[in-house]
C-alpha cells in the first residue's frame, strides 16, 4: 500500500511573524496572503500559532483590544510534524491534540503547513474503492480505540 507524506500535501504558503505584531497587524497580513494562521516567532524561532478560531474565540469574544500583541492569544507550544511523516499520522496528531492547523517542521525551521482540509481534499481524490478503502481504515482505526 502506497503512503501519502505531509511534505506532498503541505503548503508552503505560509506566515510567520514576531511574537510583538499587533492583532490589527496580523490580520490585514492574513488577509494579504490569503492564509488562516500566523505562525508566531521570538527571534525567529517558531513559538506558537495564532489561527482564524483564535481570533473569534479569543479576541472578538472575549473584547479584546486590536493592539494586543500575538503572544497574548497565541497557542503555545508550536505543534509540529515532520514533512517525512504520512497523512495518518498528521491525522492521528490533529485529532489527539484537537487542531486543525499543523505546520511542517524540518530541521528547527517551519517549511510548510498541513490543515484538515488539505486531509480531506486527498482523501476524495482517486476512485470510489480508493476512498471505500481510506475509510474502511478509519473505521479500524476508530474500533480499536
Amino acid at each position: 500500500m502506497n503512503s501519502t507524506f505531509v511534505n506532498e500535501v503541505m503548503s508552503k504558503n505560509i506566515l510567520t511573524l514576531d511574537k510583538s505584531t499587533s492583532l490589527q497587524e496580523a490580520a490585514e497580513h492574513m488577509k494579504k496572503l490569503n492564509v488562516g494562521c500566523v505562525i508566531v516567532t521570538d527571534s525567529n524561532n517558531p513559538i506558537g500559532i495564532i489561527t482564524e478560531r483564535d481570533f473569534v474565540t479569543k479576541i472578538a469574544a472575549e473584547g479584546r483590544p486590536l493592539f494586543t500583541e500575538i503572544k497574548e492569544v497565541m497557542s503555545a507550544p508550536l505543534i509540529t510534524i515532520d514533512p517525512e511523516e504520512t497523512i495518518w499520522e498528521a491525522s492521528e496528531l490533529m485529532k489527539e491534540r484537537l487542531i486543525h492547523k499543523l505546520p511542517v517542521k524540518k530541521n528547527d525551521e517551519i517549511v510548510g503547513i498541513i490543515t484538515t482540509t488539505d486531509i480531506v481534499k486527498i482523501s476524495s481524490v482517486g476512485s470510489d474503492s480508493e476512498m471505500r478503502r481510506i475509510c474502511d481504515q478509519i473505521l479500524l482505526r476508530m474500533e480499536k480505540e
